[in-house]
């Protein structure tokens, strides 16, 4: 009598992940919304590479064929549209990107969370955030669809009466900021591969290595302060120049960023 050997099973790790959308939110007329969206463009060239979209269609509710043709509009346009955010969570066919649903507005409870909370997704009408990179699941665990799900802020972040995101600790590489009530200050410095995203001004009072992008709701007026410039690229009501850009005397100096008869301007700042 033969006896098969047992077959040995290895459990699969689902690993949960969270990433950093744009959400575009188009509306009627859908002309006029691509046109505000190519003068968009046409100050920030290239703003969308590499940057994950999702296609909120809930206020212009197109049909099937409709949102075929906007997906082609916008690739066309350098932007790639990686999930359809739509009532229903509807199946589009394999030819269009996946549906999402579930998503929630942004809040500064969800934003600054305290330690050992966690929050859902969350996302905002022009961008979503992520404070910290997103942890595991369990071994065996579900894997869920998420889009910037926002876990466990550090102590070190704390919104004032006015509005104002003062983060006390280091802004690592990776870890994107996106507060949109007013300005975000940071103590410390901002690492080289992660990003601030404010509706107001960025204060940072050490060094800046990542991305700054101030005024990112629409606000001509704010301004990017640092006391050392090495950053990646600086924005300021999506004017934006890049480190290749810079010149050199700005590099490593303290600086302020601001628009100026509405184009950026790269100070010394003392």
């Amino acid at each position: 009598m033969t006896f098969a050997a047992p077959v040995e099973t290895k459990s699969i790790r689902f690993r949960a992940r969270s990433f950093v959308a744009f959400t575009l939110t188009p509306e009627a007329p859908l002309d006029v919304w691509l046109e505000s969206l190519d003068r968009w463009i046409g100050n920030s060239p290239g703003y969308f590479a590499g940057r994950p979209v999702v296609l909120d269609l809930n206020t212009l509710k197109p049909d099937v064929v409709a949102i075929e043709s906007l997906v082609g509009v916008l690739g066309q346009r350098g932007i790639r549209v990686y999930a359809i955010e739509l009532d229903g969570g509807a199946e589009l066919g394999q030819h269009l990107p996946p549906t999402l649903v579930g998503a929630k507005e942004a809040t500064s409870d969800g934003l600054l969370l305290q330690p050992g909370r966690k929050a859902g997704r969350a996302d905002d009408a022009k961008a979503t955030s992520d404070l910290t990179a997103a942890g595991d699941a369990p071994e065996g665990g579900d894997a869920k669809a998420g889009v910037a799900r926002v876990h466990d802020a550090k102590p070190g972040a704390a919104l004032p009466a006015d509005g104002t995101l003062m983060i006390r600790t280091p802004i690592r590489s990776g870890q994107l900021v996106f507060h949109p009530h007013g300005d975000v200050i940071v103590l410390g410095s901002v690492a080289s591969g992660s990003e601030i995203v404010a509706a107001g001004s960025i204060h940072v009072y050490g060094t800046l290595r990542g991305r700054a992008s101030a005024g990112g709701l629409g606000n001509s007026a704010a301004r990017i302060f640092c006391r050392k410039n090495e950053a990646e690229l600086l924005s300021v009501d999506g004017w934006y120049c890049t480190a290749e850009e810079m010149d050199p005397s700005v590099r490593g100096k303290a600086v302020q960023a601001f628009l100026d008869n509405g184009m950026l301007r790269i100070a010394p700042f003392s």
